[in-house]
Order: C-alpha cells, then sequence, then structure tokens
C-alpha cells in the first residue's frame, strides 16, 4: 500500500507491517505481564512480613489450614509425637547429596489433628533398603518452629506421591489426603519447620522462599515497554519517505 501527501509518502510494505503488528501486542502485553507480577511479588513481601511478625500461633480445630495463608508464621505447640508412623520425604537435596527430609506427626494437647513436623534433612545410606533411624527422645514435648509448605521435588514422576508400606513410610511428593488414609487421622495441610535450637531433630537449614523483587519486574516491564517504542520508531522509519523537491 502506498499513501502520497504533498511532501511524504507512506509505503506500508506487507511483510514489514505483518511483523510490526505481531510484534508491537507481544511486546506491551509481556511489559504490562511483568507490572502484574511486581504487585504480586508487592502482595507476597507484605505478607510474609506479616506472617513474621504475627504473633505465635497454636494450632487447635479454630486455626485456618492453609499453607499459603499461614506460611512463616512461627508456632508453639505442647503435645505428642507419633513417632511410630514417620515419613521420609525422598530425593531432598543438601550440600550437593541426597537425602530425606523427616516428617513426624504431632498432635497438640486436646486436639484430634495433628501436623506434620519436619525434624531436618538425613543422608541417604549406601544401601537404599536401609533406612535410617529416625529417634524421639522426648514422645511429650513443647515444639516451636515455624509453618511452611510441604518439600517439593523437580520432576514428579508417577506414584510418586504413594507412600511404601511399613514404617517409616518414603514417599516422594506430599499428597496430604494420601497420607491421612495411611496413618487414620486427619492432618494439617501445611508442616511446621522444627526451630534449630530444639532436640530430636537433624539437620536444618530453613529458609524462606527466594523471589524476584518487584523492582526488577518493574525494570523488565520498562525494557519490554522500550523495546515496543523501538520498533515502532524503526517501523515508521522504514515506511515514511520525505519527496525531493
Amino acid at each position: 500500500m502506498l499513501i502520497k501527501t504533498k511532501h511524504y509518502s507512506i509505503k506500508l510494505e506487507a511483510g514489514p507491517t505483518l511483523v510490526y503488528l505481531c510484534l508491537l501486542p507481544l511486546l506491551l502485553a509481556l511489559g504490562f505481564w511483568q507490572l502484574g507480577r511486581a504487585e504480586e511479588k508487592k502482595a507476597l513481601l507484605g505478607q510474609q512480613t506479616q506472617s513474621v511478625a504475627a504473633e505465635t500461633v497454636h494450632l487447635s480445630a479454630a486455626t485456618v489450614d492453609n499453607a499459603e495463608l499461614q506460611r512463616y508464621k512461627k508456632v508453639e505447640l505442647n503435645g505428642r509425637y507419633d513417632n511410630e508412623h514417620q515419613f521420609l520425604i525422598d530425593n531432598q537435596i543438601s550440600g550437593g547429596k541426597a537425602g530425606y527430609f523427616v516428617l513426624t506427626p504431632f498432635t497438640p494437647v486436646g486436639e484430634i489433628k495433628a501436623v506434620l513436623v519436619n525434624r531436618g534433612w538425613l543422608p541417604l545410606n549406601q544401601n537404599r533398603l536401609i533406612l535410617p533411624k529416625l529417634p524421639v527422645t522426648k514422645i511429650q514435648a513443647t515444639v516451636t518452629g515455624q509453618i511452611n509448605q510441604f518439600p517439593s521435588v523437580g520432576v514428579k514422576l508417577a506414584g510418586a506421591e504413594i507412600p511404601t508400606d511399613g514404617w517409616p513410610s518414603v514417599v516422594q511428593v506430599v499428597d496430604i489426603q494420601i497420607l491421612v488414609k495411611k496413618l487414620g487421622y486427619p492432618l494439617f495441610q501445611f508442616q511446621v519447620e522444627l526451630d534449630k535450637s530444639l532436640p530430636d531433630g537433624f539437620k536444618r537449614e530453613w529458609h524462606t522462599t527466594t523471589i524476584m523483587l518487584p523492582e526488577q519486574h518493574i525494570g523488565y516491564a520498562i525494557q519490554w515497554f522500550a523495546l515496543a517504542v523501538t520498533l515502532t520508531i524503526l517501523f515508521i522509519w522504514y515506511s515514511f519517505k520525505k519527496h525531493n523537491d
């Protein structure tokens, strides 16, 4: 298409015009997506700050059973470990070595619903068939720690949520409903990471999730918008020609 004016002509060739019309919405969409992610990260960081500063949680039947809402909140429990029924979360890496996280059910006094306490990390034995010993020296105990989501693995294989027979039971991915069926009593939808200062634990290196800061998302958004502006300038420069007198 050729459009002429007194001093300029606009030549819209099919190929460049199609590329421009395809790329411009994409660049703008990526920019706005990054702005949206920045707002999400602001909300997440605000929630983490509130959780850390919140009063200590004492789990009971009235506690909101939501891992996202309770994440990183401090918790204190008086109750009893079920040391006869423990889970080993397989394929967990620490210091470059493979091992297990040890999840031990803990039932607060006067409650029916238990919570899985993550007592830390243990390395694999050279013979995988030999499972590590998981002693609990004090069955009746006071437990402090922080609430968090369950450990995860990079790639989830088929059947990874099915625990092995017997005890301790090895499982790769926590599906709380399946573990409830194996235990025979209810569980909260989150774990409690055992405080490092308490006994009856193993290697504990608890961290809050590292996330990209909102400012980084805004920086990426500016880059996408800048590319959109640059693309537009190049398209105009290519399409608009000044007549020679």
